[in-house]
């Protein structure tokens, strides 16, 4: 693997690292604090590409892969986490029925998400009973005489308040277990979806996370996503592809308040010297510095593979394990090192800390990581 990005790879990361340094840094603290969501942000990003980086161009998106997003997501969670987990599942989403939909599908819908007018994206698996393990799901869709009629509640889904576009997960075969699981694409305004709850969270305050109700919601049999029954193949596939945007967010906002605190320490002066002079909170800066390089190999080599058509299952995995428990120690740092400071919001590692918990959870736990990778050492 060659590990210098090429020229279009670095023009995407440029130009991420540009918009979340000009939009999204200057008011993270403010949407952190308010729970506003990032529409005009979002916007921004549709019209700079970054809403569709790895869908081909056919559909709209810059159809530059895997590294591109991987350095992208980097940028943009350094500067702000809340408005990067929208872009990350809007991305996720679109590729998804990109790459799975059929041609027509793929073009009613595409377009208009990667160019912003639906907003963004939902990723809609999870149910209140049915987390790590989808095939418990209960959410159900029966066919109807014009094609399917879905009815349950999901939860946990980002972005399920605004999300112009959904591709939703339903059981169309109760006794088939995973293979009785179907993939859906479904309008956000769709009659009989309702919010019924939005999750008040300790980070990624800027993120809205919604509890979604279907009660009948009507669907053709073009909305299918694949076919009925490949649902759940094709959820797995695309988590194997979100484990590395997951993985380039928890980097982010882990550089961000690493960048953080060693300008801190270097200003910061106690017994005649800045702080990073002390050995103690050197090492401590020494250990975040070398984790945060390694979670980044990892995480581009799970983004190389994916982009050459290789097998990638095991290497996300292990980069989303390893960047996202490794990144919350990092932000653990980064306040230690600001001392009392740190703990108070007039300065950015408290939400640093707070925004980076949840990447060791959602699109797969830690723990399932763990599983993924222990079985795949039986291979």
């Amino acid at each position: 693997m060659d590990f210098e990005p090429t020229e279009d790879q670095l023009l995407i990361q440029r130009t991420a690292r540009d918009v979340a340094e000009r939009v999204l840094a200057p008011r993270a603290a403010a949407r952190d604090a308010s729970g506003e969501f990032p529409r005009a942000e979002l916007a921004e990003l549709a019209r700079l590409g970054l809403l569709g980086i790895a869908v081909p161009e056919q559909f709209g998106g810059a159809g530059a892969g895997a590294v591109a997003y991987s350095l992208a997501m980097q940028e943009l969670a350094r500067g702000d986490a809340a408005v990067a987990v929208a872009t990350s599942v809007t991305n996720m989403v679109a590729e998804l029925i990109a790459t799975h939909g059929s041609p027509a599908l793929a073009e009613a819908w595409v377009p208009r998400l990667v160019g912003g007018e639906l907003v963004c994206g939902a990723f809609v698996l999870s149910e209140p009973d049915a987390g790590s393990d989808p095939v418990a799901m209960r959410t159900v869709a029966t066919r109807t005489g014009a094609g399917w009629r879905l009815s349950g509640a999901k939860q946990w889904i980002t972005s399920g308040d605004h999300a112009g576009c959904m591709v939703v997960w339903a059981v169309t075969e109760p006794r088939a277990g995973h293979k009785g699981i179907t993939a859906f694409v479904v309008p956000g305004t769709a009659p009989g979806l309702t919010v019924t709850r939005l999750e008040d969270k300790l980070g990624l305050r800027g993120s809205s996370t919604a509890q979604l109700v279907f009660d009948h919601v009507e669907v053709g049999d073009d909305s299918v996503l694949g076919s009925p029954g490949g649902g759940f193949a094709l959820a797995m596939i695309a988590l194997d592809g979100g484990r590395i945007g997951i993985a380039s967010q928890a980097i982010g906002i882990a550089r961000g308040a690493l960048e953080a605190a060693i300008r801190y320490a270097g200003e910061r002066q106690t017994f005649g010297q800045p702080i990073i002079k002390h050995q103690a909170i050197g090492g401590m800066l020494a250990d975040a510095a070398t984790w945060l390089d390694a979670a980044t190999l990892m995480t581009l080599r799970a983004a190389y593979l994916k982009e050459t058509r290789q097998l990638f299952s095991q290497q996300a995995a292990m980069a989303k394990l390893f960047a996202t428990e490794h990144a919350w120690k990092i932000c653990d740092i980064a306040l230690q090192v600001h001392g009392g400071y740190g703990y108070v919001r007039d300065f950015p590692v408290e939400r640093a800390l707070r925004d980076v918990r949840v990447t060791r959870i959602y699109e797969g736990t830690s723990e399932i990581q763990r599983l993924v990778i222990a079985r795949n050492l039986l291979r």
